[in-house]
């Protein structure tokens, strides 16, 4: 059997294949085209989403050929020219890419990725492209709300067992650290990506031995210097912290020990963390800390802190390594021009009964603009890609959804969004680290309002067209309609 590992060329949609095919005979393979990677809403109804995936698509993009059992298999279907698979057996990615950086702040409607390649090229990268970018932008973008709903206590994704699958497990770790967790569970993230490992015992630890002391005691003497406890394999308040208590005192106390930590993962979370802190501060282990889990998500812990739950530490499973309440981020991958001969682009525009549905044609850019007063973010502007935004003069940006408000920027600066990741097929995006990243997406949260950032009803960001961009969509809407 195929080693699918090493070579995820196939993992494609299989009308990429029967398109290709069909650009390759009728001489359109190397028509230049456009495609943008953008989304239509964010989820959980948010104020924003993150960007994550790119490092991926990057190893993917590098990596991409057809070997011969690829190609044997494609002869085996029966509908694939011979020229057209002589073809693939040098198949290489040969054109442009551009993307937003992992880490990066987005919002609905704005291109997060434009791939700019010849047709049979930028049509075949699709799938995985929005596999990539799709899976990770949406575990990244709960995990930030997760970590922001805990108040600046450390979270740590647990979600492993729970993911679809060994690569959401790895990769849904690696996008959680992106959006600012701690650590994982997740031993192989570690390995390949660098997000802290982290964890201490399960129930059945505390069942192995003959009773819950010995099993905490024993546990002290192993790991002196990271002994956190779970305390609710049979009664919390009972019998779990005070046996924790005694094997504190007993092994670490006399070391000179004053790290340690319980976690609780059952039960009232605000009424056993505040008894277990009465119970531990009356003992003298003013330093021990309480982590909880148990099927949390950003509304529990933020209800949690709401009624003052004595926590220190949050361990989140299922609920992140799913985005369980929204498990579909939605990205999709759209034709938005071509070039004729001459180089000259065209754009193109496909409409729907759905307004929604309505893309936003020709090659574009992203402008981000920054009140030079606060530094806040105050609106995105999508541009022709021959268009500069001059910074030096007032601009008016108009609410996508309620084009009936404006607001007048003057004292803006203006960065543009999409930076170069593939030219002419060579990657020149030198890849960040995953502590770069999560720094990066730390600094971008910085830059948001803070009515952006409500679970609940956030505050609607302006994403706008550039007045050349409104016309030449509105145009095409209206030759459309004759």
């Amino acid at each position: 059997m195929k080693n699918i590992s090493r070579n995820l060329t196939m993992l494609c949609d299989f009308y990429e294949l029967t398109m290709a095919n069909g650009y390759f005979k009728t001489g359109m393979g190397d028509t230049i085209a456009y495609f943008d990677v953008f989304y239509r809403e964010n989820p959980d109804n948010a104020g924003f989403a993150i960007a994550a995936g790119l490092e991926q698509v990057v190893e993917y993009i590098n990596d991409l050929k057809f070997d011969d059992d690829d190609i044997e298999y494609l002869r085996s279907k029966g509908i694939f020219d011979e020229e057209f698979l002589t073809y693939l057996k040098t198949f290489r990615f040969t054109g442009d890419i551009y993307a937003v950086t992992e880490g990066t702040v987005v919002f609905p409607g704005e291109p997060i990725m434009v791939v700019r390649a010849p047709a049979i090229e930028a049509q075949f990268i699709e799938t995985y492209i929005l596999l990539m970018l799709n899976h990770q932008s949406m575990i990244a973008t709960k995990a930030n709300r997760i970590v922001r709903a805990s108040e600046g206590r450390a979270v740590s994704e647990f979600g492993s067992r729970r993911a679809q699958g060994a690569d959401a497990a790895i990769l849904g770790a690696r996008a959680s650290y992106i959006g600012g967790c701690a650590a994982t569970a997740c031993t192989i993230a570690d390995q390949v990506y660098g997000v802290p490992a982290t964890g201490t015992m399960a129930h059945s630890w505390v069942q192995m031995f003959p009773d819950e002391y010995t099993a905490f005691k024993t546990y002290c003497e192993a790991y002196p210097t990271n002994a956190t406890l779970l305390v609710d394999t049979y009664d919390v308040l009972g019998s779990g912290i005070p046996n924790a208590i005694r094997a504190f005192k007993e092994v670490l106390l006399p070391r000179g020990i004053t790290k340690c930590g319980i976690r609780l993962d059952s039960g009232d979370i605000t009424y056993l963390s505040k008894k277990a802190r009465k119970m531990l501060d009356e003992a003298g282990l003013t330093e021990c800390k309480i982590v909880v889990s148990n099927s949390l998500d950003e509304y529990i812990i933020s209800d949690l802190m709401r009624q003052g739950a004595k926590v220190d530490a949050f361990g989140v499973g299922e609920r992140m390594i799913t985005s369980k309440s929204n498990p579909v981020f939605g990205g999709v991958y759209k034709l938005c021009a071509i070039e004729d001969k001459d180089g000259n682009v065209i754009p193109k525009i496909k409409i729907s009964e759905n307004a929604a549905k309505v893309t936003t044609p020709h090659f574009k850019k992203v402008y981000r603009l920054y009140s030079n007063d606060d530094k806040k973010a105050e609106a995105d502007l999508i541009c022709v890609f021959d268009e500069t935004v001059d910074d030096t003069k007032p601009l008016e940006i108009f609410d996508p959804v309620h084009t009936w408000k404006r607001k007048i920027l003057t004292d803006f600066t203006a960065r543009e969004l999409l930076v170069p990741i593939f030219e002419n097929g060579k990657q020149v995006y030198a890849l960040p680290d995953i502590h770069e990243i999560r720094e990066h997406c730390r600094r971008e949260i910085e830059f948001v309002w803070d009515e952006v950032l409500r679970f609940e009803n956030p505050h609607n960001y302006y994403v706008d067209l550039s007045q050349k961009l409104w016309d030449i969509k509105n145009d095409m809407l209206h030759k459309m309609r004759k």
